[in-house]
């Protein structure tokens, strides 16, 4: 397997994770977002992935390029580790956390974004950080709530095992953290985030542990 992916990007983090709780080996092909005017914006990187955005999964055949649905693809071809709980109810509590992150807080935050926003609407730089700041604690706020009122959260988001939603806590409080966001309020993403990073597929997934970090 290959995997396109940026060191700081928060969809690349999560498929790294994902792979390395699997034990899959894969080779990383970095794609700088910010190099040569964003490498993920060049001929060859659009004809594999039209949508100009990390991850790239390419595994034979197959070519996927969105994070969860690259993480749903692994939990089928490589059950163990698996990465959903086994019940109905619970399979639907982590995928409505883990989207929660990925489709409501990340993309308002994503690169693309906050470039358009300085670049084209000129937003200044403090006006920028704001607008980070306030969907940030919107959405990790949400899901301290969800944590907190739910006797299904465990040590980890669901039980005592990572799942998906876990895969996307981390790097979404890892871009928090590196935007100096208050997270005093929300003692369970906190909690959370640290008994992940205490194991070693987190840990390898890190962005400063990647080849082309920084």
């Amino acid at each position: 397997m290959q995997l396109y992916s940026y060191f700081r990007s928060s969809a690349a983090y999560r498929v790294r994770i994902a792979l390395n709780l699997k034990g899959l080996p894969y080779e990383y092909l970095p794609v700088h977002l910010l190099k040569d005017g964003g490498q993920q914006l060049s001929a060859d990187y659009r004809k594999m992935n039209p949508t100009a955005l990390v991850p790239t999964l390419v595994d034979g055949d197959a070519v996927i390029g969105q994070s969860l649905a690259i993480i749903e693809y692994l939990e089928e071809t490589h059950p163990e580790t698996p990465l959903l709980p086994a019940d109905a109810i619970g399979r639907a509590r982590v995928r409505d956390l883990a989207l929660g992150i990925a489709c409501d807080t990340h993309p308002l935050n994503n690169l693309r974004v906050l470039k358009y926003l300085k670049h084209t609407l000129g937003v200044d730089e403090a006006a920028k950080t704001a607008w980070y700041k306030h969907w940030v604690h919107q959405g990790l706020e949400a899901l301290e709530a969800q944590l907190a009122h739910s006797s299904a959260t465990g040590r980890f988001c669901h039980g005592d095992t990572p799942t998906i939603a876990d895969l996307c806590l981390v790097p979404q409080v890892a871009n928090a953290q590196r935007f100096e966001c208050d997270l005093s309020a929300m003692p369970n993403v906190v909690r959370i985030d640290a008994a992940c990073r205490e194991l070693p597929a987190f840990d390898a997934a890190a962005p400063g542990k990647q080849p082309d970090a920084e």
